[in-house]
């Protein structure tokens, strides 16, 4: 394992719960950019791989939401979160990076605001 591996494994095992949302929705982001640029370099295999990392977090993302605490966020997130998994379908089955970028448009806004209301708690970033 190599240092940065290491630093980013213990990163994530300390990260508030908080910290932890911002770098799975930053990790989305990353394997979204990786998959679209596979797709361009015509490397299908590495793009579905990155496509398929980026999916099963959106997954994972979209499983831990709440309805009792916030139902109509939950709802908008959900929304958004299911969005960017057809696209990402979409984007793998056609081979199309375009799609890929707009599932990643779809989300950065998400991974913006996460960012920045995690860092106005003074949470560690």
């Amino acid at each position: 394992m190599s240092h940065a591996q290491r630093y980013a494994q213990a990163q994530a095992e300390t990260a508030s719960r908080e910290r932890l949302l911002v770098l799975l929705l930053e990790a989305a982001m990353r394997q979204m950019r990786a998959g679209a640029a596979a797709f361009e370099s015509g490397d299908v295999a590495a793009a579905n791989r990155s496509l398929a990392r980026a999916g099963d977090i959106v997954v994972e993302l979209r499983g831990t939401l709440r309805r009792s605490v916030a139902p109509e966020l939950c709802d908008r997130l959900g929304d958004v979160y299911a969005f960017v998994c057809q696209r990402l379908l979409d984007g793998s089955a056609r081979r199309q990076p375009a799609a890929v970028r707009e599932a990643e448009r779809a989300l950065a806004p998400i991974a913006s605001a996460f960012a920045e209301a995690v860092a106005s708690l003074g949470a560690p970033r």
